[in-house]
């Protein structure tokens, strides 16, 4: 109320974040297993955030800081694997940087989740606003007013578990969007996850550099990983005497032949994730012999978990097709394969310029995005319909014509076994 009557903010953006209170879910602790650790497994706790009493403003932050930060780390963050080897590409081949002594380093921060106090991240979001905006607004919010609105955030997260409520002390919600870009902006030149090389002399120095970046966070735990062979985005990345080697990793503690779970439309999403695991697999593997052993697990994995031959031999055709290399399925040559792995390195550039555009529509509240039930019949052809018949009747409407909206079309399986067999927590069971 404070912020609205010293018009910190306007009315409209007051009662966009204000709050119904009977509909206001309490969040709950719960825990799922996580093994991105070698041979470790660890027990990593979700609070479910979803229409609780601060999503509305963690959202509208959220949209807020998030295109901003990522415009500031842009040249410094991997989006997934074949950014990362297509960067790496570039380091090797065109930058011809790479020598026989460099040493590649990884660092995992541990406690991402919950780096520090809310008063320091607060501050830290403060700093980085006021060194990288030209003004003292970002969008219609002063930073000052940003940071009374991420105070709120901050300080008003509770959960209840095991029937006792509790208050965040650090972070917030993983589950909240937000959480992610107040960690970023915190570290800022740490990141979740690091990889850099270095080329200064040997291991021990490396080490040296290092110990002044801990104590300078001593709230931060980080597992470093140093050496000529290092894995990374669950990449294998190898330097042979000045010779760059990479290929997909599969932790052991995680089944080669096992598929995504997936929520929604199971056969849907297992398509799409196999394109995806495929072009992957093209851009993590430097070897053609390596990227045909992992097209082979991929091919397992679905035959091994109920899918038909059909199904994975059209998807494997739609794949070599798409450049017009159905050869390379069966051959082996080093040369007729790194040109079609620039191929995929190019189309996914093509992608990340697709997927940013389709996020500033997000960001503007001009991304529809609508599902259907849908069993089995020509999904394309009633995509392509649909996308025409929306073309024909709003082509000429102020706000639905396809220059000033996005819509999305997805799928969602009739007979879902995640809709019969989840069931959300009951608020009575809190005595």
């Amino acid at each position: 109320m404070r912020l609205k009557t010293n018009k910190s903010i306007t009315d409209d953006l007051y009662h966009r974040l204000l709050i119904d209170a009977s509909k206001v879910k309490l969040p709950y602790l719960y825990f799922l297993p996580d093994v991105s650790i070698e041979n470790e497994i660890s027990m990593v706790p979700i609070i479910t955030s979803a229409y609780s009493a601060t999503w509305k403003i963690g959202k509208y932050l959220n949209d807020l800081l998030r295109p901003f930060v990522n415009k500031i780390l842009q040249p410094t963050t991997f989006r997934d694997e074949p950014d990362l080897m297509q960067k790496l590409h570039q380091y090797v081949y065109t930058g011809k940087r790479l020598q026989s002594t460099t040493l590649f380093c990884t660092i995992q921060i541990l406690n991402y989740i919950a780096l520090d106090l809310h008063q320091h991240m607060i501050d830290a979001v403060g700093c980085f606003l006021q060194d990288n905006l030209v003004s003292n607004k970002l969008g219609p919010l002063t930073i000052q007013t940003i940071k009374n609105l991420l105070h709120i955030y901050l300080y008003y997260n509770i959960f209840y578990y095991k029937n006792q409520i509790y208050k965040i002390a650090k972070g917030s919600p993983t589950t909240m969007a937000l959480s992610e870009t107040l960690s970023t902006i915190y570290l800022f030149a740490w990141e979740n996850q690091l990889f850099f090389t270095w080329n200064n002399s040997n291991e021990t120095e490396l080490c040296r550099f290092l110990r002044p970046l801990q104590d300078k966070y001593p709230s931060v735990q980080f597992h470093p990983r140093i050496g000529s062979t290092v894995r990374f985005f669950n990449v294998h990345i190898d330097n042979s005497k000045g010779e760059l080697s990479t290929r997909i990793y599969h932790q052991s503690m995680m089944g080669k032949y096992s598929l995504p779970y997936v929520v929604g439309h199971s056969k849907q999403a297992h398509s799409d994730w196999l394109r995806s695991a495929l072009i992957r697999a093209v851009c993590c593997c430097s070897c053609v012999d390596d990227f045909h052993l992992e097209r082979l697990t991929l091919e397992l994995a679905y035959l091994t978990n109920g899918y038909s031959l059909r199904f994975v031999e059209s998807h494997l055709d739609n794949f070599f097709d798409y450049f017009h290399a159905a050869e390379m399925r069966y051959f082996k040559d080093q040369i007729s394969y790194d040109k079609f792995r620039k191929n995929w390195f190019d189309y996914m550039l093509m992608q990340y310029e697709l997927t940013d555009k389709l996020q500033q529509f997000n960001d503007k509240g001009q991304l529809i995005q609508l599902q259907y039930r849908y069993e089995y019949g020509p999904r394309c052809e009633f995509t392509q319909q649909f996308h025409q018949l929306w073309s024909q009747y709003f082509h000429q409407h102020p706000t639905l014509s396809n220059e000033k909206v996005k819509v999305l079309l997805t799928t969602k399986h009739q007979y879902s076994l995640n809709s019969l067999l989840t069931e959300e927590k009951s608020m009575n069971l809190i005595q």
